[in-house]
């Protein structure tokens, strides 16, 4: 006959399965009241614990809930900024060679001019 082992737990790594563990433990936790046997728990105290759960729980679903949105947004961002920066660069190039002459006057139109001198490489 085989050994038996003594299982082995997987602990996942996704805050909202987590989560809801924690919140079922919890549950079972209330429902044995004072036969629990996590009343020994050294270092972890469920009755300041536990109420936490639904709170974080909701915290995480906002999280998810504005990912969602930001990924939409930047989604729908993404198809506009091909032809505004094709524009923009255009726009730059004939602006700079309008102001050959005085292109600081370029800040005006909020373009950053930086007219230092380039450092040469090192070797």
């Amino acid at each position: 006959m085989a050994a038996r082992t003594s299982g082995r737990i997987v602990l996942s790594k996704n805050p909202k399965e987590n989560l809801d563990a924690a919140k079922k433990i919890y549950k079972k936790h209330l429902e044995l009241g004072n036969e629990s046997p996590l009343k020994f728990l050294k270092g972890v105290k469920w009755e300041e614990t536990g109420p936490k759960i639904d709170s974080t729980l909701e915290e995480h679903t906002q999280a998810e809930l504005h990912k969602d949105l930001m990924e939409k947004h930047y989604a729908n961002r993404d198809v506009e900024m091909p032809g505004i920066s094709k524009a923009l660069r255009l726009s730059i190039k004939l602006l700079k060679a309008s102001f050959g002459e005085t292109p600081k006057d370029l800040a005006d139109w909020g373009i950053q001019v930086d007219d230092s001198p380039k450092a040469k490489p090192k070797k």
